[in-house]
């Protein structure tokens, strides 16, 4: 049998009806003749008020105590789904990520998933079961114990079952209805696109567009698996959502096909460090140490042997890079004269394969923003892509006046 993976996120399974909705949906694709494993979430804020009940009982918790208790939302929500399932007469179980087993590093709270074995669920279909409802974001460690994968884990456990089963496509069903040139909330004129690149999508996804967890579009991308990203609250339709594919499913590439933004962002200088060799790894490797998600770096024209180093960072991270900086002053790896944070800065990003065959992108974004009067304060560029740092208080107007200026809301 053909086989579909679907996975429902928690806004899709926030209530009892909603999990009857989503199962008419997953009985749909078994009429059409599909074997279907379908990848849940815990039901919308139920890991949340886990989590709080985690912080409140131990501020200082075993790592693996947590996932044990963050994960059980999942399973929740797999099983009123598999007896939702049952209730239609479509034979259908519930499976934990150790009854699969999903086998992952051991790294609890952010693990990595290292195989999923086929066997066990496999079997069952060819017993006569037709859905598998698999609890996202959790699997096994080597230790035995439950793990969880992180916020947002379920999209790449829909991923990652969809590489191994080899199935025909992977449907990411959420509360938007695909993924758009630039966040609606913010440009009225934003247009859903039906179809973006793995490429574009990673960037976009990397960026701050939520719609889809940065990981699972790695393993898409990697194992070639294609995501559909559509609304579990809109018509059931097969043209619907945003297919993200090979860009050689793609006939015409936009030069820019999106506009990201990244409100939470810092910009940190060192002022006046000693320019010589092996400074940036004495600058980047405690940060990195400390667990500092360093982006944007710039590093300013030296001056009697001494430069500025800047670097962005998400605004939560800079007590903990400050940190890192002073400890790494006193033990005597770095010496500089001050560290300024500006924790009032956005990150704009302009997104697009076609850059690679254009010319004039830069050229364009930066005159756009000039003629806003917007300055920028960091520039980084990537193949198919180009980000500044601007003061916070003009990212709507630079995402509103960039999608106008590249023409996001007409189709290539």
């Amino acid at each position: 049998m053909p086989l579909l993976v679907m996975k429902f996120g928690g806004t899709s399974v926030a209530t009892l009806d909603r999990i009857r909705r989503a199962a008419k949906r997953v009985g749909v694709e078994v009429a059409k003749g599909y074997d279907v494993i379908v990848i849940v979430s815990a039901m919308a804020g139920e890991t949340n008020k886990l989590v709080g009940l985690v912080n409140e009982t131990s501020p200082l918790f075993d790592a693996r105590e947590y996932d044990a208790i963050v994960s059980s939302g999942e399973n929740v929500t797999a099983g009123l789904m598999a007896l939702t399932l049952q209730e239609m007469d479509v034979p259908a179980r519930s499976w934990q990520g150790w009854q699969v087993p999903l086998k992952t590093t051991n790294a609890h709270a952010a693990a990595r998933i290292v195989e999923i074995p086929t066997d066990n669920i496999s079997a069952k279909f060819a017993e006569g079961m037709q859905v598998a409802v698999v609890a996202g974001f959790q699997g096994i460690g080597p230790d035995g114990r439950v793990t969880t994968l992180g916020r947002g884990g379920s999209d790449t456990t829909a991923v990652a079952f969809a590489a191994a089963f080899g199935a025909e496509r992977c449907d990411i069903y959420t509360d938007v209805d695909g993924v758009y040139t630039t966040d609606p909330r913010i440009c009225e004129k934003a247009r859903k696109l039906d179809k973006i690149a793995f490429e574009e999508m990673l960037e976009l996804a990397s960026l701050g567009a939520k719609v889809l967890q940065t990981r699972s579009v790695e393993l898409a991308m990697r194992y070639n698996v294609k995501l559909r990203v559509l609304s579990s609250f809109e018509e059931m339709d097969d043209a619907a959502g945003t297919l993200v594919c090979d860009e050689d499913e793609i006939m015409e590439l936009n030069v820019v096909s999106g506009v990201a933004y990244s409100r939470d962002e810092a910009k940190m200088t060192l002022i006046s460090v000693a320019d010589r060799p092996g400074i940036a790894a004495a600058i980047f490797g405690p940060l990195s140490e400390a667990g500092v998600n360093v982006d944007m770096i710039v590093q300013n024209i030296s001056e009697e042997g001494r430069t500025d180093m800047t670097f962005s960072c998400p605004t939560d991270q800079v007590k903990r890079a400050e940190k890192a900086m002073a400890d790494a002053k006193a033990a005597g790896a770095i010496n500089f004269h001050d560290i300024v944070a500006d924790t009032g800065v956005a990150k704009v990003s302009v997104v697009g394969i076609g850059m690679r065959s254009h010319a004039g992108v830069a050229a364009k974004m930066f005159k756009v923003l000039s003629d806003e009067g917007i300055n920028i304060k960091v520039i980084t560029t990537s193949e198919i892509k180009i980000s500044v740092l601007i003061d916070r208080k003009y990212m709507e107007l630079a995402v509103q006046a960039l999608h106008d200026a590249f023409e996001l809301e007409k189709a290539a």
